[in-house]
């Protein structure tokens, strides 16, 4: 029964952080990403965003639930898990400890960010557009935080893709694996980079 409990978890935790936690990053790095169009479309794109019917529902039931989940069932995965390196160091079990790493350091990134922004729009301190993550990125340790950050959610997307496609038993076989990690890493690359000038568009 454990047994088959923990295997259920493990698996809710992998298709959750894929979808639709995963997908929602993929949405608003495309949003940021209307920031190299310059301020005025960054800002309309913002603004239908915000304009959806029950957002507060929809990011509560969409977003933050299954990322908390996500999140608290990771911690203890990471927590407990044997990290064995540098007794095997093969390319997949480094993966599995980066992926652990990124994993703390996205969620430790999320918490500041959602306080940086979300919050601090509902408590009616700032303007929620393209200044604000302006005067956020004035500051150099800020953009270094922000660019590890968003390396790190990247990656650690990427590289769950490749754990959910074996834990949901699409990807079987030593091939079909190889071959995921080339898609999911060449994932990281492109999404990366479409991070990284979104980012930097908002840098005078």
């Amino acid at each position: 029964m454990a047994n088959t409990r923990g295997f259920w978890m493990q698996r809710w935790h992998s298709l959750l952080g894929l979808v639709p936690v995963g997908a929602y990053l993929l949405v608003h790095l495309m949003i940021n990403y209307q920031a190299t169009r310059g301020e005025e479309a960054f800002n309309k794109a913002v603004e239908m965003a915000e304009s959806l019917p029950f957002l507060i529902v929809l990011e509560t039931v969409l977003i933050y639930l299954p990322l908390l989940y996500h999140a608290g069932y990771g911690l203890y995965i990471a927590f407990i898990a044997k990290h064995n390196t540098r007794a095997y160091g093969h390319f997949r079990n480094r993966m599995f400890f980066w992926q652990r790493i990124t994993g703390m350091f996205t969620l430790a990134f999320i918490v500041w960010h959602v306080w940086e922004t979300r919050i601090q729009y509902a408590l009616g301190n700032k303007s929620l557009d393209y200044q604000m993550m302006a005067d956020i990125l004035q500051n150099p340790w800020m953009v270094a935080f922000y660019l590890v950050g968003l390396l790190s959610a990247v990656f650690h997307l990427s590289n769950g893709l490749w754990s959910f496609l074996v834990h949901w038993g699409i990807t079987v076989g030593p091939r079909s694996q190889r071959m995921a990690t080339y898609v999911t890493m060449g994932l990281f690359v492109v999404v990366s980079v479409i991070g990284v000038r979104a980012l930097f568009a908002f840098i005078p």
